[in-house]
């Protein structure tokens, strides 16, 4: 951004891309911080709040898109040229692994364009445009050819701000038990409750009714993935609990009709979860 004159002194402020307010004195010598005088400026409070509304909008941009992926929504062509020109945006969008109307992977989103739609890279490393109304970001274990792209994007150099290529997938076995419930990541002992619910804050799971949540919508129906953490006393120790999935409605859903995302999903935030635990003279993670 351009440098901006302040109230006092001859300095001049201006927001570095990363978010920090950088200063220049009235020689025009960069500082290695914001004078204590300048902090209540009023040129220099508004640049910090711009700074804070800019990174709240780019983890909007980054949740936004990764819900469309986790519960497989159809994304208008018109809204992703709608948001192109916002930087946020285009560095969230840009380089996913996309589908067109007809599911077949279409390519790496590269460019989105009012007048000539989509511009993608194809698996043949072409340039193509995609004209569909519609398209999908889909999740990574519903692509067949996952290793095949995972390779093929090194080769270009592809660098995603939305974990769809890289993310942990898991693949629901052919034969599942009767039941409800997989314990594979039961038992996962915290010290204390609060250290559990503060994992589940930071990779952003919430809890509800003592269980870790995360929705997604398949098959149209929204499924609710649900580990049971506890409703102790927030001191208390604690371990993780089976994993379990709901309808809307609270429903439970037998593990053979768990959908591919629902099930990958799931048992992504169970073993994140569990990865936490206390283990004997270890501090949880």
């Amino acid at each position: 951004m351009a440098w901006v004159e302040t109230s006092a002194g001859g300095y001049r402020v201006a927001l570095d891309g990363d978010g920090t307010v950088l200063c220049r004195n009235a020689a025009g010598r960069q500082l290695k911080a914001v004078p204590p005088k300048l902090g209540d400026d009023p040129v220099v409070t508004q640049l910090r709040q711009l700074a804070e509304w800019l990174g709240a909008h780019e983890r909007r941009c980054l949740e936004d898109v990764e819900r469309w992926m986790v519960r497989s929504l159809p994304v208008p062509a018109a809204v992703v040229t709608a948001v192109w020109a916002d930087e946020s945006w285009r560095a969230v969008l840009r380089d996913l692994v996309v589908t067109g109307a007809d599911g077949e992977v279409a390519g790496f989103l590269r460019d989105a364009d009012t007048e000539r739609g989509l511009g993608l890279v194809d698996l043949d490393g072409d340039t193509v445009r995609l004209a569909d109304g519609e398209i999908r970001i889909p999740h990574p274990v519903l692509l067949a050819d996952l290793d095949d792209l995972r390779e093929f994007a090194v080769e270009l150099g592809v660098s995603q701000r939305v974990q769809q290529l890289y993310r942990e997938v898991w693949h629901r076995p052919e034969e599942v038990p009767a039941g409800t419930e997989v314990t594979a990541y039961a038992g996962g002992r915290y010290k204390e409750l609060r250290e559990l619910v503060g994992r589940c804050a930071r990779l952003g799971y919430r809890v509800r009714g003592g269980s870790a949540v995360v929705p997604v919508v398949e098959g149209g129906r929204t499924v609710e993935a649900r580990l049971w953490v506890g409703d102790y006393y927030e001191y208390d120790e604690c371990e993780t609990g089976p994993l379990s999935w709901a309808w809307s409605d609270g429903r439970a859903l037998p593990l053979a009709e768990v959908g591919p995302v629902a099930w990958s999903e799931g048992m992504r935030m169970a073993a994140a979860l569990y990865a936490g635990r206390t283990i004997e003279g270890e501090v949880a993670a």
